[in-house]
């Protein structure tokens, strides 16, 4: 049994699925966990325009790892299959690019299935936890682009004996570790009482909100996919000056891709916390320039150009007591900044 999630016009199950191709994310539960521990990510991705794909195998007390790790490599090709059938559900609705993602168990199990496998595009995992056989020992015949993240105050499969073995062992020539300050092992889910209570067993213990982990990720993953699966340029800059100017995370990258510089370091944006507006100086601009406003999830609310020395954004119609990210690009140059709203 497999859950599927998927873009479409209409809520529901088994409704239409949308026109278009879209990128095929294989995703694999943690330890006796479900599928529906992890509908916030569905959630937060789905509507982006991407295919999410949850297996339903090794959910007992004692899982094979090796088998789990079969099963998402087994979706990731039979999913590609369904694209040529004429008679599936999912017939000319996949394009040509795919990421094996998971969290915990499901997260070491996406390395036993990228290993000596490159049929899909990128290895994306959150808290991944070893496996037997060795998920570290895989990670050493993993080429894809590996995109990891880790849990600051993960007590259940601390970064340093789990993530960080898989990492330094991975051959890919162009990975990226992300370490969520603060974060939990379990905060990459929903709330799950299995996870919850043995995480609760655990030290150190996740000291930001379930709410703030998941914003986190959505902050940057958002951005990752749609380059890594969708070719999007401004996504690539957007994603590599949010990994460098993000202050809740710390990262390793080891990438032949190099962080674009800035030359934008006289924006001025303020009053921060903000009440009703924003304002925006650029000193002495006379290049066309792009502002964004996005909510925790990356969702973008504004977007416009200008190339005026100043310009005020209106935030009437955003809820206040609020957090979003306002992204400034000048070329191929991206300024973020995190905006506060507040009723004072």
């Amino acid at each position: 049994m497999t859950e599927i999630y998927y873009p479409s016009t209409t809520a529901g199950d088994n409704v239409a699925i949308a026109n278009g191709q879209f990128p095929l994310l294989v995703f694999g539960h943690g330890y006796s966990m479900a599928w529906s521990a992890y509908q916030w990510l569905w959630d937060s991705i789905v509507p982006y325009g991407y295919i999410m794909i949850f297996p339903r195998t090794e959910g007992s007390m004692s899982p094979s790892h090796q088998d789990f790790g079969l099963d998402l490599r087994f979706l990731n090709e039979q999913l590609k299959k369904e694209n040529v059938l004429s008679s599936s559900f999912f017939y000319q609705h996949l394009s040509n690019t795919s990421a094996i993602m998971g969290h915990s168990m499901g997260g070491g199990a996406s390395f036993l299935a990228a290993e000596n496998y490159t049929n899909f595009t990128t290895l994306i995992n959150f808290a991944a936890a070893t496996t037997s056989p060795s998920s570290i020992t895989a990670a050493t015949h993993v080429t894809s682009p590996l995109l990891m993240f880790s849990g600051e105050n993960d007590g259940v499969a601390p970064t340093a004996s789990h993530q960080i073995p898989m990492y330094d062992s991975c051959i890919s020539a162009c990975k990226t570790h992300i370490t969520i300050t603060g974060g939990g092992h379990c905060y990459f889910a929903d709330y799950n009482f299995t996870c919850n209570l043995g995480e609760m067993a655990t030290s150190p213990q996740p000291v930001i909100t379930r709410e703030a982990q998941h914003a986190e990720i959505a902050y940057l993953l958002i951005p990752y996919l749609n380059f890594m699966l969708k070719s999007s340029s401004v996504d690539e800059s957007l994603f590599l000056n949010r990994l460098t100017n993000d202050s809740n995370i710390t990262y390793v990258r080891n990438c032949n891709t190099a962080v674009l510089p800035s030359d934008m370091t006289f924006i001025h944006v303020y009053p921060n916390p903000a009440i009703d507006m924003i304002n925006i100086s650029i000193p002495n601009n006379n290049k066309e320039t792009l502002i964004s406003l996005f909510d925790v999830y990356g969702r973008i609310l504004y977007e416009g150009n200008t190339i005026s020395d100043f310009f005020q954004l209106s935030l009437d119609r955003y809820s206040k007591n609020g957090i979003y990210f306002l992204q400034i690009i000048q070329d191929r140059n991206t300024r973020t900044f995190k905006i506060v709203t507040k009723i004072f």
